[in-house]
């Protein structure tokens, strides 16, 4: 008889469980001095996140009908990466959050010093393993951390969390400027994922561009179902605070259409990213049900 396939939660636990070992291989020790800033590192890393952008990457390269093994680098460096983003958004100075993934927050731990210090780390390691994992043909050796790059600055995920809290408390935020912060501050990364491990795996440049734009609509999905869960949902079941965008008065869906709007409009948007996956020469089915399980998750 032939095997099952594996069902998507355990095509997600497997993926999880490769990057995290990857992950674990790659970054310091805890012993190894300055000890205090490696466990730092690894308190964050380690948290027990769902590694949504890494095991992106990695089916993204399976898609763009490649080996899924050629992109766990960048998969590794967009973890890296995310946690530094949440390190530095938890601190006092940005959201000052005390809980993350159910853990308290690593100013909360170590310090503030410690924390901007351990993200500041993450993130350069990131890049560092960008550095030693050139793209293949037909892109330039530098396209990986590229992609990073512009995904992460000004025009990205910083920009994003500028203008989020620039637009903290502010009667008057326009739809158009609260779909510009959550295409920065979540959906440029979620996009490079996709389109990182397109390209690790050699996809065609129609291919990439197609699996960054599903990103993208992923991305949006994703951020508007996080607004959701922080109205509805306990702080036992998200693993952070809850009613916290309320209380700070964040842009964010919900707040500007409601819950049910808000639902709709993440449902949408994983039609449409879904309607990208459409001719990829790989195997798209594990993308699709990353998507939709995006807007059905409920942590």
């Amino acid at each position: 008889m032939t095997a099952p396939a594996p069902s998507f939660a355990q095509t997600m636990e497997r993926l999880r469980a490769e990057v995290d070992a990857a992950l674990d291989a790659r970054m310091p020790a805890e012993t190894e001095p300055p000890a205090v800033l490696h466990r730092a590192m690894r308190y964050s890393v380690f948290a027990g996140g769902k590694r949504v952008r890494p095991i992106l990457c990695l089916l993204s390269a399976e898609a763009a009908g490649g080996d899924r093994r050629a992109a766990l680098a960048p998969a590794m460096a967009l973890e890296l990466l995310h946690t530094y983003t949440l390190i530095h958004d938890d601190l006092p100075s940005m959201d000052n959050d005390g809980l993350r993934r159910g853990r308290p927050t690593a100013h909360r731990v170590f310090g503030e010093a410690n924390a901007i210090l351990s993200g500041d780390a993450l993130l350069t390691l990131a890049f560092e393993l960008l550095a030693e994992a050139p793209a293949p043909p037909p892109y330039p050796p530098g396209a990986l951390p590229l992609e990073l790059a512009r995904a992460a600055g000004s025009r990205g995920v910083a920009g994003g969390q500028y203008e989020d809290l620039a637009a903290e408390a502010q009667p008057d935020v326009t739809p158009e400027r609260l779909e510009r912060i959550h295409r920065w501050k979540t959906a440029s990364l979620i996009a490079a994922a996709c389109r990182m491990g397109a390209i690790a795996a050699a996809g065609a440049p129609e291919t990439v561009a197609a699996l960054g734009a599903y990103g993208e609509s992923v991305g949006l999905a994703f951020q508007i179902a996080d607004d959701v869960l922080n109205a509805v949902s306990t702080p036992e079941q998200l693993g952070k605070a809850v009613g916290s965008d309320a209380e700070r008065g964040k842009a964010t869906y919900v707040a500007l259409f409601g819950i049910e709007a808000s639902r709709a409009r993440a449902r949408a948007l994983v039609a449409e990213a879904i309607a990208r996956l459409d001719g990829l020469p790989g195997p798209a089915e594990p993308l699709r049900e990353l998507a939709c399980f995006v807007v059905e998750r409920e942590r």
